[in-house]
């Protein structure tokens, strides 16, 4: 029944230790507040990539276009080199953000909480970045889905 709420993509990502991107694709993420800015998205407790990003602190949240898909499988993916040959790019904030994504968020770790077999995160918003158009990458009945928007 869930799998007919369709929801977008999101990679979620960060700087390691050693200055190279780690991050893992999310399609649990939303507006939570206003005043603090804050969002929150929701990560496998099984994800490999998470702890990663979470000693980070600091973290993009990119939203996905609909020509991006191929982002999205790389960094759904387990694996070390998700990111050979995606198109990214380090912001001021230190964040790793997804170039043409549709939109971007700057993040700072806020708060965790566990949630059954997930965690669900709280991180506050630094900055904020859009481009003027685009359509999403939606995700939709176990699928890929496309929503256009004018």
């Amino acid at each position: 029944m869930l799998g007919r709420f369709a929801s977008g993509i999101t990679v979620v990502a960060a700087l390691d230790e050693h200055g190279g991107p780690v991050g893992l694709a999310c399609q649990s993420f939303a507006s939570l507040s206003l005043d603090p800015p804050l969002v929150l998205l929701c990560v496998g407790k099984s994800s490999s990539s998470w702890p990663r990003v979470e000693r980070a602190r600091r973290f993009g949240v990119s939203i996905l276009a609909d020509d991006q898909a191929d982002t999205c499988a790389a960094l759904g993916r387990r694996g070390s080199d998700k990111f050979a040959g995606i198109d990214w790019e380090r912001t001021p904030n230190g964040a790793v953000r997804i170039n043409n994504a549709l939109a971007t968020v700057d993040c700072e770790l806020y708060a965790v909480h566990e949630a059954g077999d997930h965690y669900v995160i709280t991180a506050r918003v630094l900055d904020l970045d859009a481009r003027p158009d685009g359509s999403p990458l939606l995700y939709f009945r176990s699928d890929y889905a496309t929503g256009v928007f004018t």
